[in-house]
């Protein structure tokens, strides 16, 4: 049983209440507790040392991945974050001058989106590090984005570059919170999901939600430099643009427009994310599946992102 599947058994019968707006199945949980001009963002994730981060790694970047994940969810939603709660599991023998600098690492990022750090938990893990944060965002009403709203037609885009994110991006990406908020305020974005798990895999969620499918343009997936050199390295090596569709940890934005929309996007994002790629690389389709085109034509894409327990 993959982590999909199991999801999905366990969520089938969820008790809810009638403040869940968007329960388990997009990047955070929607609740309306009555506010007049928004709704609540709820998220949690956790990174796990041997599985997100090496014990080799620099403590700052792991503090910045562990916060920035869920600000990537938030992000995904058009959502600002607000506050977040840290439960650290440590080992018997853990460093304290290192976890001091975790929290350095996470608290500087906190600090750039104005999220406060208001507590949390400790426990024991004899064999390893685990940090999980819980956190909350307010998105206005009528402005989030969840991953089911893809329509026949739609343009689909990325921002930034995919692929060979363990080379250094997974510890150092940025959460794109004010690129979503400008395009949900400027744009009628049907569907996004931040590229957690690969393009490959979080392409196919928005397409399960809103019952629909794609196809990519192999041209036009922006491959990043990472993916290609690694891909000229030994013969076991992915090509890089399998890369591109399936490491995971890019940490990216992938969503649909309309397709009138896809030029007028394109012209406005230059102008107010010059630094930023943004590409358009497929468009949505009828009936099920991803299929990927290139100049021998168009084929099914068998390829799926990262699960775990795989």
């Amino acid at each position: 049983m993959n982590e999909f599947e199991l999801i999905n058994r366990l969520t089938r019968s969820l008790p809810v209440n009638k403040s869940v707006v968007v329960g388990a199945g997009d990047d955070c949980a929607v609740l309306d507790l009555g506010l007049p001009d928004r709704l609540l963002l709820f998220k949690t994730d956790a990174v796990v040392e041997g599985i997100h981060f090496t014990s080799t790694a620099a403590p700052e970047k792991i503090g910045h991945k562990a916060l920035a994940r869920c600000l990537s969810d938030i992000a995904a939603m058009a959502g600002t974050p607000t506050a977040a709660l840290v439960t650290l599991a440590l080992p018997d023998n853990f460093d304290p001058s290192l976890i001091e600098s975790i929290y350095s690492g996470m608290s500087g990022l906190a600090r750039r989106h104005e999220v406060a750090i208001v507590g949390g938990e400790t426990t024991a893990n004899p064999e390893r590090m685990l940090i999980s944060i819980a956190l909350i965002g307010w998105v206005p009403r009528g402005k989030g984005v969840l991953r089911s709203g893809a329509e026949v037609g739609d343009a689909i885009f990325a921002t930034g570059e995919l692929g060979g994110s363990l080379a250094a991006k997974h510890l150092e990406f940025e959460p794109r919170l004010a690129e979503a908020r400008w395009l949900a305020q400027h744009f009628s974005v049907h569907a996004m999901i931040d590229l957690s798990d690969g393009l490959a895999g979080d392409l196919r969620h928005i397409l399960k939600a809103s019952r629909v499918g794609a196809e990519l343009f192999s041209s036009a997936i922006p491959v990043s430099r990472a993916a290609r050199l690694a891909g000229k390295g030994p013969a076991s090596a992915k090509p890089p643009l399998l890369a591109a569709l399936t490491d995971g940890e890019d940490f990216e934005l992938l969503f649909t427009v309309g397709s009138r929309d896809a030029v007028p996007l394109l012209d406005a994002w230059k102008q107010q994310f010059p630094k930023l790629q943004l590409s358009c690389i497929g468009k949505i389709t009828a009936g099920e599946g991803i299929t990927i085109k290139d100049k021998h034509g168009a084929r099914p894409l068998a390829a799926n992102g990262y699960m775990h327990f795989t």
